[in-house]
């Protein structure tokens, strides 16, 4: 295969929007991974270009007062996640999230009543594909599904991706598009790790032409992404993204 059009991230700013919503249904897609769906009339307006744009939200407390303005749901417990699908016409955003621990989203997610409160924030930026790769390196664990499921329905039919996804034994079936040309690899936590696969891999493993890489994790995953992405396959720096979702 021969290098055929160069392809980029390229960061585009957007005009941030602060839009109430509720809760509308709640899927468990394993017993660690919930799609939750929020709706309102806020969210006709509501766009996510990137697939890995990200946006805020902000959680009301069950049967507490609803707050009525920006500042006041600033106030509030709030985390960060990319939109998984959205319909803009009929006003609403799902997010796929991860339940661990006792943290306000994973709670909210978990719990929280159909009908509770929630605010959708940004996204401030998006970081959008410039040109078309002929190929795709995506890597994370189960915070990362989003945007690699985007990016894989987003790309062009039939072009190569390698994905490896390290996640909790409970998330072991969590789903990923695949499409003809992607080779999915899942590593389950505690037993291999996405930072020793990312080690192992060489000069020879990287794919052909132009590639577009993403690897997003626990911040630890950062240097041994940049260290296979731009110093042994020699990625331009504009064709990667690595980035630590979260924080041990």
């Amino acid at each position: 295969m021969t290098l055929t059009t160069p392809a980029v991230f390229e960061t585009v700013p957007l005009e941030p929007e602060f839009r109430p919503a509720e809760l509308v249904s709640r899927e468990w897609l394993t017993s660690g991974y919930v799609r939750v769906r929020v709706a309102g009339e806020a969210l006709h307006s509501f766009r996510a270009p990137g697939a890995d744009d990200h946006v805020r939200l902000f959680f009301a407390p069950v049967g507490g007062p609803v707050p009525t303005t920006p500042e006041e749901w600033r106030e509030l417990p709030s985390r960060e996640y990319t939109p998984m699908n959205a319909d803009p016409d009929a006003g609403w955003v799902e997010f796929d999230l991860v339940i661990h621990g006792e943290g306000p989203g994973s709670t909210w997610a978990a719990t929280a009543p159909l009908g509770s409160r929630v605010a959708v924030a940004g996204p401030r930026r998006s970081s959008q594909v410039c040109g078309e790769p002929d190929a795709w390196f995506l890597a994370g664990d189960e915070t990362a599904v989003p945007a690699i499921s985007r990016f894989l329905r987003a790309r062009r039919p039939g072009t190569s991706a390698r994905v490896i996804l390290e996640v909790a034994e409970v998330n072991e079936l969590v789903p990923i598009p695949t499409e003809a040309g992607t080779h999915v690899t899942i590593l389950v936590r505690g037993t291999d790790s996405l930072a020793a696969a990312l080690a192992a891999l060489g000069e020879r493993d990287r794919p052909q032409g132009s590639v577009l890489g993403f690897v997003a994790a626990e911040a630890e995953i950062v240097p041994a992404a940049r260290a296979l992405l731009l110093d042994r396959w020699g990625l331009p720096a504009e064709a990667v993204i690595t980035k630590g979702y979260w924080r041990r």
